[in-house]
């Protein structure tokens, strides 16, 4: 199989199953719980904490750990909601975030709040200048993604956190940063954002666990799940020791070598780009800068169809984010595509594992789907 769809997912390291395995079999208390096995468990839960946060850029106490990147997501929206209710009633995102940001902001909407969605250019991109624009008094939520999961495109979260301050607004910055952590560099500490959203999926740990940082101007966080306290009373649930120690375990692996996975992922994916773009009928789809996503479209051959083809012959692609599940991407919508481009977009992302030849024999199969007479819009 040659999988070049991480961004959904990443496959998980032995060293990572090994690091859930010996949590669920050896440390498998309550963390709540006052004996020896309890206690082992909330040490395991704070060593997890402070392997994420320091990779992250930030002191261990402003790490909430969650279940998810749409929790962190969801989390993080309501929280800011919250805190502003009594300033003012107005976010501003984009049109091109994840759902998982889009569809809290939509609820809101229903409860009397106003959103303003920023719109990116032909290329995908956002800048700091529009969301100054879009800003007003009573603004208490900005939300950008860091990278965005279809296109690669690196929106300027430090500009953005410059322009709220020039403004003297008091509004939150969130950014989505799933698609981003370990992948494009930043800290938490130097990035200007009040809140980032994390996910262990992403990196190579299992699924069912995030995070979400907490800055210095969050206050009184209101949990988003009510109940025994966990997590500092912001958080509750019992603590998911197997998943965390397997995020830990990703985290550890993931810097070990980050210099040179990063290096290798840009390496192939310029060479992905010279290769694909070299096919009669495949165009670029955004300008995407991180290391790891682009989306090229096979114009006019829709992309279900090349989709099924490939995944047959054991490559796997997508069309954009899995949550999609089929239909049209809200991101190539959001950038204003020719239909036959639209009806043509293949994402594809890498990984520190990704080959060369696994590009080459990508390249061979598009050339081949579009020679093999499949219909065409």
């Amino acid at each position: 199989m040659i999988y070049l769809d991480h961004a959904a997912t990443a496959p998980v390291p032995t060293e990572v199953a090994d690091a859930v395995r010996e949590a669920l079999v050896t440390q498998y208390g309550n963390p709540g719980s006052q004996y020896p096995v309890g206690r082992e468990a909330r040490s395991l839960v704070a060593r997890c904490r402070a392997t994420v946060a320091d990779a992250l850029g930030c002191r261990a106490e402003q790490l909430v750990f969650t279940s998810c990147g749409t929790e962190s997501d969801n989390f993080a929206v309501r929280l800011a909601a919250w805190q502003g209710r009594h300033g003012g009633r107005h976010i501003v995102t984009t049109a091109v975030e994840h759902s998982a940001v889009l569809e809290p902001c939509r609820q809101l909407e229903q409860e009397g709040w106003t959103v303003t969605y920023l719109k990116p250019d032909r290329s995908g991109n956002i800048t700091a200048a529009q969301v100054a624009e879009a800003l007003r008094p009573d603004t208490a939520l900005v939300s950008v993604m860091l990278v965005n999961n279809e296109t690669g495109c690196v929106f300027p979260i430090r500009e953005i956190a410059d322009a709220l301050k020039a403004a003297g607004s008091a509004a939150l910055l969130h950014t989505d940063a799933v698609q981003g952590f370990l992948k494009v560099p930043f800290r938490a500490d130097t990035l200007g954002a009040d809140l980032i959203s994390v996910s262990g999926h992403k990196l190579g740990a299992p699924k069912g666990v995030g995070a979400l940082y907490l800055g210095e101007r969050v206050r009184n966080p209101r949990p988003l799940l009510a109940g025994g306290g966990q997590e500092d009373g912001r958080r509750s649930g019992t603590e998911a020791t197997a998943q965390l120690a397997g995020f830990a375990k990703a985290v550890e692996l993931r810097r070990a070598n980050l210099g040179a996975a990063l290096a290798h992922m840009a390496e192939v994916r310029a060479y992905a780009l010279e290769r694909l773009l070299a096919i009669e009928g495949v165009e670029r789809v955004g300008s995407g800068a991180a290391p790891h996503i682009f989306a090229v479209s096979l114009v006019g051959y829709p992309s279900a169809n090349v989709i099924e083809d490939l995944g047959a012959q054991g490559i796997c692609i997508s069309a954009g984010s899995a949550c999609h599940r089929g239909r049209t991407s809200h991101v190539y919508e959001a950038m204003n595509l020719p239909k036959k481009v639209k009806a043509g977009v293949l994402r594809v992302s890498i990984g520190p594992e990704t080959r060369k030849s696994d590009i080459d024999a990508l390249a061979a199969a598009l050339k081949n789907h579009r020679d093999s007479r499949f219909p065409m819009l």
